[in-house]
C-alpha cells in the first residue's frame, strides 16, 4: 500500500524541523509513494499588525513565498529522501488553514508535524498543532 505523507515546515524554527526528521524518514521507508513539505509564511495582515511603516517595507508576497521555497527546498535536503518522492509547497496565509487544505488536496494518509511544548496560552487559545489534531481526515502525528 503506498502512502502520501504530508510534512509542514515551520521554516523559522530549524529545532522543530530537526525533531521530525528521524520520523520522517522512518516513514518513508515504509511503502510511501510521495512525501509533500509544506511552508506556511506570514501574509500581509501579519506585517500590517506592527503598523503601516511595515507593510511598504515588507517583500510582495511573490518574492516572500520564493524565498521560503528556497529555504524549504534547502531544509528538505537534510531529510535525505529520494528526489523523486519529495515534492514542496508554499503558502501564506495561516498555517492551520493550509496544511488541512493541502493535506486533503494530496489525499494525505499521516501528517507529521513538529510542536512545541504545551504552555498555559496554548491550553486556553489553542495551536497550530491542536487545531490540526482535531480537524486533519488523517492520522496526525505530533512530535515534540
Amino acid at each position: 500500500m503506498s502512502r502520501t505523507l504530508l510534512v509542514p515546515i515551520d521554516i523559522s524554527e530549524m529545532q522543530l524541523t530537526t525533531q521530525v526528521i528521524p520520523h520522517v524518514q522512518e516513514y518513508a521507508g515504509r511503502e510511501v509513494a510521495m512525501i509533500h513539505f509544506l511552508a506556511v509564511i506570514p501574509d500581509h495582515s501579519y506585517f500590517a499588525a506592527y503598523g503601516l511603516e511595515y507593510t511598504t517595507i515588507a517583500p510582495e508576497r511573490s518574492q516572500r513565498e520564493a524565498n521560503a521555497l528556497e529555504t524549504l527546498n534547502e531544509l528538505v535536503t537534510q531529510f535525505k529522501l529520494p528526489e523523486g518522492r519529495v515534492k514542496t509547497h508554499v503558502y501564506s496565509g495561516a498555517p492551520k488553514d493550509h496544511i488541512l487544505r493541502v493535506a486533503d488536496q494530496i489525499n494525505a494518509d499521516l501528517i507529521i508535524l513538529a510542536s512545541h511544548r504545551p504552555s498555559m496560552s496554548t491550553y486556553l487559545l489553542g495551536s497550530n498543532a491542536a487545531a490540526v489534531v482535531r480537524h486533519a481526515k488523517c492520522s496526525v502525528l505530533v512530535v515534540r
